[in-house]
């Protein structure tokens, strides 16, 4: 009997300690600034979600100091979020919502700094008319602590954190995104263009542009979703590519482009980009 228990003691313990392991996955995660999205239930919803931020990813080797690996999907329910920084939420109208232990967890990611992009791919339907206009939306982001939230205006660090922006398309255009709204009272100085909005990065950012399929490259490198038409459809696409390198600088690094000693070079990149289009 004695032995029995020992052994009863053994199996537990090993177990025990096979669930503190860490995720591989996640460990990588870490390692390497991968990007991650939330896993709908939908495959090919899943499928585009991991194909965006797969050639996300190879936009920002190209362009930029930033490597991050292979996307990587993510069940709030049973992941752990804390070695994450960035989250993908593609809305579907039938995914079941998470579970109260994982809206713990991702309270606790945003809350640590981490943030959540919810994309309600419905850029091609007139008028959300805010960011609470998606039933489905509405129903999972309910239980999270999201702060106040307004539509970006065009002095916001998101517009200029690597590439100057005046819009943040994907496979549609043309609407609002909304982030956490500015404390009262921040307004431009005389003289300044651009105000200090949040010290830091908002924990989340709303919109409908279907970021994931302008951005989703197949095995070979091409484009899987169509994107407007001709010239200007492949213009739009490397705009969608410019705010998904806009987005992560943003999350990596914060509102530093805020301090004022940027303001002439910003300006004069600005001169050079309107004139470039």
């Amino acid at each position: 009997m004695r032995w029995l228990l020992l052994i009863a003691a053994l199996v537990w313990s090993t177990a025990a300690l096979a669930q503190d392991d860490p995720d591989p996955r996640l460990m990588r995660a870490a390692d390497e600034v991968t990007l991650a999205y939330v896993i709908t239930g939908d495959g090919d919803v899943d499928a585009t979600s991991q194909a965006g931020l797969r050639g996300l990813s190879q936009v920002l080797t190209q362009r930029t100091t930033v490597e991050p690996g292979e996307p990587v999907g993510i069940d709030p329910d049973s992941d752990d979020l804390s070695l994450l920084t960035f989250l993908y939420w593609p809305v579907t109208d039938n995914q079941p919502a998470p579970s109260p232990q994982a809206y713990v967890r991702l309270n606790h990611f945003l809350r640590s700094g981490g943030m959540i992009l919810f994309d309600t791919r419905d850029g091609d339907i007139a008028g959300m008319g805010g960011p609470d206009g998606s039933a489905a939306l509405q129903r999972l982001a309910a239980p999270l602590d999201i702060p106040p939230l307004a539509p970006v205006p065009g002095d916001h660090v998101l517009t200029r954190t690597f590439y100057l922006l005046k819009d943040f398309p994907g496979r549609y255009q043309g609407r609002e995104i909304w982030a956490e709204a500015p404390p009262a009272g921040a307004e431009a100085a005389a003289g300044v263009p651009f105000r200090n909005l949040n010290d830091g990065v908002s924990p989340v950012l709303i919109g409908g542009n279907a970021w994931a399929e302008a951005w989703a490259l197949d095995d070979n490198g091409l484009p899987m979703f169509s994107v407007g038409s001709g010239f200007d459809g492949e213009r739009q696409r490397e705009m969608a590519n410019r705010f998904g390198v806009n987005l992560v600088m943003y999350v990596l690094t914060g509102n530093y482009k805020s301090d004022q000693v940027h303001v002439p070079a910003l300006l004069e990149r600005l001169r050079d980009e309107e004139v470039s289009q």
